[in-house]
């Protein structure tokens, strides 16, 4: 009897190949013979779900935007449902910007693989739809937790660049950590966000 192969399964584990290959070789090594030999499968078999390199780097890319979104939105919530000011906020806040960096190995091989994919996608024209919709996913969130943190304040100018500076502090503060985990270590990385954060509790927006 034919074995039944979940096709969403199947995909989700060859995308996920191309993660492992991404984040100990870089994005030049993830073809489809390497991400095959990676997953363990024949060439044919990943050729019947993704036709070309190019359309399953396009997909991994989507991918891992949305399991960072995914982790962001839902931590997210948990700062629009605290008080503004409170503790309990603070603590949410540290919490959702601990999602962008690489601050356990599940988030390194996240933060590795969505920085190649960024950067890969200025010289790779298939990329670019997915790297235009990282952007505003990520800028549409860090915009909501600005405004979380400023209940009330409507100068939109303000607001879009005390969210643009957090989110230069975060680009910042994964690339280093990427290129240089011997100094830039999680904990090096936390005291660093709190440090921000309580620069934005101090200096409203509307000031």
């Amino acid at each position: 009897m034919p074995k039944i192969v979940d096709a969403e399964a199947r995909r989700q584990e060859v995308v996920h190949a191309v993660f492992r290959i991404i984040a100990s070789d870089g994005l030049e090594r993830a073809s489809l013979r390497e991400v095959a030999d990676e997953a363990g499968l024949a060439v044919g078999s990943v050729r019947h779900y993704f036709a070309s390199s190019d359309e399953l780097l396009a997909f991994s890319f989507g991918a891992v935007i949305d399991r960072i979104a995914g982790r962001l939105e839902a931590a997210l919530g948990a700062v629009e449902a605290e008080p503004p000011g409170s503790q309990e906020q603070h603590v949410a806040v540290l919490n959702l910007l601990g999602q962008f960096l690489p601050l356990d190995e599940e988030l390194a091989v996240d933060a590795c693989v969505w920085m190649a994919f960024r950067h890969a996608a200025r010289i790779k024209p298939v990329l670019a739809a997915e790297a235009e919709r990282s952007h505003r996913t990520v800028a549409a969130i860090v915009g909501r937790l600005i405004m979380a943190l400023n209940p009330g304040e409507s100068a939109q100018e303000g607001l879009v660049t005390e969210a643009e500076r957090l989110l230069a502090t975060l680009d910042g503060l994964c690339m280093h950590s990427l290129l240089q985990p011997e100094w830039m270590t999680a904990e090096m990385c936390s005291d660093v966000l709190a440090a921000h954060l309580r620069s934005l509790e101090a200096s409203p927006v509307s000031r």
